[in-house]
């Protein structure tokens, strides 16, 4: 069928090597940097921080073996993911781990499939986990951040632009990677939430939470090290 044909072909990484040094890189610095430093902008995009965090969750659930019931993401920025299984256990702790780890993780790998002109995969991959986070939303916010969020990444992803897919997906993967640092500064700062996934993790394993945050730490520094890597190496190469 012509559409199962056109859908595959925008599944495709691009052909040739696309060009993100120069201005376009800069473009997409400049962009990035304003969402994140100006207060308002900053407010309505770091909810993708926290539909990454909360996916974290589920995904990793549903490798341990877990089952994923739904998530709700709640007008405070803050959300919540429901997996079923045992209330303690290695499983438990891997689901509740994986939220702040995510963002960073995620971010530097879109960040880098971009580089490699892997952007209509990263969108393909984007639209699919889309589809089956919306069977599990909860709420009517979670639901309108899902469709909004799948109508942008489908409309980019049915265009098929290749040097503007690239950009956008290298600007989602810079806005996941800096917001998962200021998430997980806010939770570094909130010792006195026994709510947070560090101290649930201390609850269930006895290891203080000091240590939990230095994973999340490590994880998150190697995260930005790629990406920072990553993106010194678009910066060198000279367009054509």
């Amino acid at each position: 069928m012509e559409w199962a044909e056109a859908a595959w072909a925008r599944a495709q990484p691009s052909a040739g090597s696309v060009d993100l040094s120069g201005r376009n890189l800069t473009v997409v610095l400049l962009l990035t940097g304003l969402a994140v430093a100006v207060p308002p902008l900053w407010r309505m995009l770091r909810i993708l921080v926290t539909l990454v965090h909360e996916l974290g969750h589920a995904g990793v659930g549903v490798l341990v073996g877990r089952r994923f019931t739904g998530f709700v993401l709640r007008g405070d920025m803050s959300g919540h993911a429901v997996t079923v299984g045992p209330a303690r256990g290695a499983g438990r702790v891997a689901t509740t781990w994986a939220g702040y780890p995510a963002p960073a993780v995620v971010g530097a790998a879109v960040l880098w499939l971009a580089v490699q002109g892997w952007a209509a995969p990263v969108l393909t991959g984007i639209l699919a986990v889309l589809v089956a986070a919306a069977l599990r939303v909860r709420s009517l916010l979670t639901a309108l951040v899902v469709a909004l969020v799948g109508l942008v990444a489908g409309a980019l992803w049915w265009q098929r632009d290749e040097t503007l897919q690239a950009q956008v997906v290298l600007g989602v993967g810079l806005l996941l990677l800096v917001g998962s640092w200021r998430h997980l500064g806010a939770v570094l700062r909130a010792r006195g939430d026994g709510t947070s996934d560090p101290a649930v993790l201390a609850r269930l394993t006895a290891v203080p939470r000091v240590v939990w945050n230095a994973t999340f730490v490590l994880v998150g520094a190697g995260a930005t090290w790629v990406a920072a890597v990553t993106l010194l190496g678009a910066a060198s190469e000279v367009s054509p």
